[in-house]
């Protein structure tokens, strides 16, 4: 039988090769060293032995067609996945997120998330339109803008802009030029924070501490009191699984309302060019929302005691989100496609390294104004984030503070939380800068002022007035 007559195994298979990465590359780092001091998480290994096996092996011995397949379906993989992962946290109940912070400490948290995002598109946007009227006339003007979403907000979101950069405006490659920023955001999470980590260590300013050992489970916190039981008429996870995949039903109905809105002639061609381009990009977001909707849905439900019971189950949707941003992290890494960055490497790695020594020397200077009572704890906690994701920035934090006894894994929630609001407007940006050569100029003119305003407001805080 011809591998083509299989396409009814294509979905699982593509899914059992993923769990396979994934099950290795856990096996690696319990058993090499080197990859158990470098705290990569297990998804991130996965995903580049991922990379090296379809960029070796798929061509060679499955052909071209299956290789295109391949990368395709990893791609999707990717972009659902984002979106589901927001859904499933966006759905947790508030009761379990009671987060003991100072007044000020969550607005300034976001400010600092917002102003690292908008320094790294500053400096990456200014040398991507430089680089590409001298040295790299192929690099796309605007592909800046992918910097600050692969290093501060992970692969999916760089996924999906650069798709929507290389389809509509046409950035060649653009897809896995995002994908490998976003990956080589995780390597500077995780072995620049090491080194930083154990410069600390030296200078005796940080004792690192014992492995952090999880304890049991509370029965509670899979089957609360006024919750629905775990197996019943309907399994429990059934339930938390239905929800999420609910409300993803309606985030595409929304998405394609307002696409099929916008190309009928709503705004124009800005409808067209921006707003509807956006909205597809930005699913996870678009998710996130109708999932905080259903859960005021709930809450209110629940006062007027027309729903008796609690649906969603935070321990259960924690590990919908944990898994489907696994599948994320290792299908993102394994669908960059080399050869489109061929050409694009050179200005690709200077312009990483420069961010990432910026971002890390700006992190620990603002953290210091932030956060005077643990400055070394935050400092890690969101370098790890703003290089990678929230997950890199616990792993981090976790060698300071293992078991959490500084706010500092609360400043990560809040803050990216507060983030959003802030952060909205250079959302709209992303969609403005690649239009034309005059939109990117003003996308960065724009970032210019933004960053100015943000960071200025940051460096005349009183430590005090962040702890009123």
């Amino acid at each position: 039988m011809e591998f083509a007559q299989l396409a009814s195994w294509q979905g699982l298979l593509h899914f059992g090769g993923l769990s396979i990465l994934m099950l290795l590359a856990n096996v690696m780092r319990r058993k090499i060293p080197f990859l158990r001091r470098s705290l990569l998480p297990t998804a991130v290994i996965a995903g580049f032995i991922g990379l090296a096996i379809k960029e070796t092996l798929f061509i060679p011995v499955f052909g071209q067609t299956q290789y295109d397949v391949t990368l395709s379906t990893l791609r999707l993989i990717t972009y659902h996945a984002i979106a589901l992962g927001f859904i499933a946290l966006g759905l947790k109940s508030a009761d379990a997120v009671k987060l003991k912070l100072n007044n000020n400490k969550s607005m300034f948290s976001g400010l600092l998330i917002v102003s690292t995002y908008l320094l790294q598109g500053l400096i990456a946007l200014s040398l991507t339109i430089v680089f590409s009227y001298t040295l790299f006339t192929a690099l796309f003007p605007a592909a800046g803008m992918l910097f600050p979403l692969g290093f501060g907000q992970g692969p999916g979101q760089a996924h999906n802009i650069g798709s929507l950069y290389e389809v509509d405006y046409g950035f060649v490659g653009g897809t896995s030029f995002g994908l490998a920023i976003a990956s080589f955001g995780f390597l500077w999470a995780s072995i620049a924070g090491v080194i930083y980590l154990n410069t600390l260590v030296r200078k005796k300013q940080l004792i690192r501490q014992k492995e952090h050992k999880s304890g049991l489970i509370s029965s509670q916190e899979i089957e609360g009191p006024d919750e629905i039981p775990v197996a019943e008429a309907i399994d429990k996870f059934t339930v938390q699984t239905a929800l999420v995949l609910t409300v993803y039903v309606i985030t595409f109905a929304f998405i394609y309302g307002v696409v099929s809105l916008m190309q009928a002639g709503a705004l124009g061609n800005f409808g067209v060019e921006t707003v509807a381009p956006l909205i597809v990009g930005f699913n996870f977001i678009v998710g996130m929302l109708f999932a905080l909707l259903f859960k005021r849905i709930f809450i209110g439900l629940r006062k007027m005691n027309l729903m008796t019971r609690q649906y969603p189950n935070n321990y259960m949707l924690n590990r919908i989100a944990g898994t489907v941003f696994d599948f994320m992290i290792v299908s993102a890494i394994t669908a960059i496609r080399i050869e489109d960055l061929r050409g694009l490497w050179a200005p690709f790695l200077i312009i990483s390294f420069i961010i990432g020594i910026v971002t890390l020397i700006y992190v620990v200077k603002m953290t210091r104004r932030i956060y005077p009572e643990y400055p070394i704890e935050a400092s890690l906690g969101m370098f790890g984030m703003l290089t990678g994701t929230a997950s890199t920035g616990v792993v981090l934090l976790r060698e300071a503070d293992p078991n959490f006894e500084t706010p500092a894994a609360n400043d990560l929630v809040v803050g990216s939380t507060t983030a959003i609001m802030f952060g909205f407007p250079v959302l709209l940006l992303v969609g403005i800068a690649p239009r034309s050569g005059l939109s990117t100029w003003l996308t960065l003119g724009i970032i210019v002022v933004l960053t100015a305003l943000v960071v200025g407001i940051l460096l005349k805080l009183n430590p005090k007035q962040a702890n009123s």
